[in-house]
């Protein structure tokens, strides 16, 4: 690859929270015409690296460089002046305006939407974008808000763009689209800079890959000389092995029987309709659908937590007695053990309480089976530590207030409690949303180790390929319908993907 030109050059950046050293001394170079990987562990620094070159926060120490000139960007606008624009995970748009009224909201001067959906659609013609000026964004799919945020820095002239975890909800077929609208903008001289775990995605789209750990800058290589074994053990720093086990089931046996389960929301939406699977022990059953196709909803009902509109949802014990669970008080199902580990976009308010301490979070699964009003802190205490242990738990001590951690940490403190309390059925969602890859590894082994122990694992990711890894069976959900059920071994990603949007694909089994 020739020498390109800088369009950014980081010097020097350090920035700190107190004692907590995010960014320390990082020189980083982005080139035009190139698609760079930044690569880290929870905790690295990378969000809060590019946080500076967007705006959102301001180096303590050293100098941003654009286009070669000593550059101040100490709001998102100097960023916007300087070309460049970020879309991060979580979108900022207005839902009830239209697509072209998010995309000039906010600008000076007399605005035009006739003349802005103009340029829109110029933009969107340009690089095989598919946007409706006039849509409401209420109305779009995730991969269109997606759309409409990457047109939106575009419209205000960023040559540089920066994507935190552009395809944590797509779909293959929409990850895909959204490669080719990337590489098109690269030709076009774009300097792109994308945020992600997902090794594959490294490979198959950036040009660069650039490693920080701890804060530090590790270094960076060109993608086409190393490998997803490379880039990982230089995150982390020693040999990861990149290697998810899925032994067989063992003995299984029928342990939910979903029948007919069709569930509306409070304002009458059809989120599940005529839903019917089975869930067996020692097996980890896949759910696989785009974003808000009802897999929410079905584990909430299993839990207790979601009302059904008709059908059954069944508990079946080890003789093949049958208790219905649908209309149950939910501690009753946690007594029978089928046990709710969901990991929410705030993982603070579902589940673990920010201001109490870990030994008080772990509390809160057993105080109940207490028969007086002084608790006994020996269990809870233990079981902290071990949390903290097994799953790599960065704190100060078990007795800090989990607000104080980092997301990623919260998140292995919530799913290990949930692993603890040794269900019969762990209904996990989301069990890795936003975790690095050695966290996410160890999550897996742990849900490894719950199907060898014979529980019943019912599993949605975000991750197609994960759960094409991980998974025994695979229930694809489209528009709230069961579009089939696949074998998780012998599946292919991109039929999956297709049965994820549209309803009526192979039926391997029930």
């Amino acid at each position: 690859m020739e020498k390109k030109t800088a369009a950014v050059s980081l010097r020097n950046i350090t920035k700190t929270f107190g004692s907590v050293i995010a960014n320390e001394k990082v020189d980083l170079d982005i080139y035009k015409g190139e698609i760079l990987a930044l690569l880290g562990e929870n905790g690295s620094g990378k969000t809060t690296l590019m946080n500076m070159l967007s705006g959102i926060y301001f180096p303590d120490e050293g100098q941003i460089f654009i286009n070669g000139q000593e550059a101040v960007i100490a709001s998102p606008k100097d960023a916007y002046d300087y070309g460049i624009g970020m879309v991060h995970q979580h979108f900022k748009l207005v839902d009830v305006l239209s697509a072209a009224e998010n995309i000039i909201l906010g600008l000076p001067g007399k605005l035009n939407l006739k003349e802005a959906s103009a340029k829109i659609r110029e933009i969107c013609d340009r690089y095989g974008f598919e946007v409706d000026p006039d849509q409401k964004i209420y109305n779009m799919s995730v991969s269109q808000k997606q759309t409409v945020e990457i047109v939106k820095v575009l419209y205000r002239g960023a040559d540089i763009l920066i994507l935190d975890e552009p395809t944590a909800v797509l779909t293959p077929q929409e990850t895909e689209k959204l490669f080719n609208v990337l590489r098109k903008m690269r030709e076009d001289g774009k300097a792109i800079v994308i945020i992600t775990h997902k090794m594959h995605e490294v490979e198959s789209l950036s040009d660069r890959v650039a490693v920080l750990r701890r804060g530090a800058y590790v270094g960076d290589m060109l993608t086409k000389d190393t490998n997803a074994q490379e880039m990982t053990n230089m995150m982390v720093g020693r040999s990861v092995t990149l290697n998810i086990e899925r032994p067989e089931p063992v003995d299984p046996k029928q342990r939910i029987a979903v029948r007919g389960l069709s569930i509306r929301t409070l304002d009458g939406i059809l989120k599940l309709d005529d839903v019917s699977f089975d869930a067996y022990s020692g097996e980890i059953l896949g759910i696989a659908g785009i974003s808000g196709c009802g897999q929410k909803e079905l584990l909430e009902a299993i839990a207790g937590l979601q009302s059904a509109e008709a059908g059954s949802i069944s508990y079946v014990y080890d003789d093949g007695r049958k208790e219905e669970l649908l209309g149950k008080d939910p501690l009753k199902i946690q007594e029978l053990g089928v046990t709710l580990s969901f990991v929410p976009e705030d993982r603070l308010g579902m589940g673990l309480v920010g201001n109490m301490d870990l030994t008080d979070n772990m509390m809160l699964r057993s105080f109940r089976r207490g028969s007086s009003v002084f608790t006994d802190r020996k269990a809870p205490e233990k079981l902290a530590e071990e949390v903290v242990e097994d799953l790599e738990v960065v704190t100060p001590g078990i007795s800090t207030p989990v607000r104080r951690l980092s997301g990623g940490n919260v998140q292995k403190v919530l799913v290990g409690r949930e692993i603890a309390s040794a269900p019969k059925v762990l209904l996990t969602a989301y069990a890795v949303r936003g975790l690095d890859i050695n966290s996410s590894y160890t999550i897996y082994d742990l849900i490894n180790r719950q199907k060898k122990q014979g529980v019943a694992v019912i599993f949605v990711g975000e991750d197609l390929d994960v759960l094409l890894q991980i998974s025994d069976r695979i229930l694809v959900l489209c528009g709230g319908k069961v579009s089939g059920i696949v074998d998780g071994r012998t599946a292919d990603k991109n039929e999956v993907g297709l049965m994820m949007t549209q309803v009526g694909g192979r039926k391997d089994d029930k």
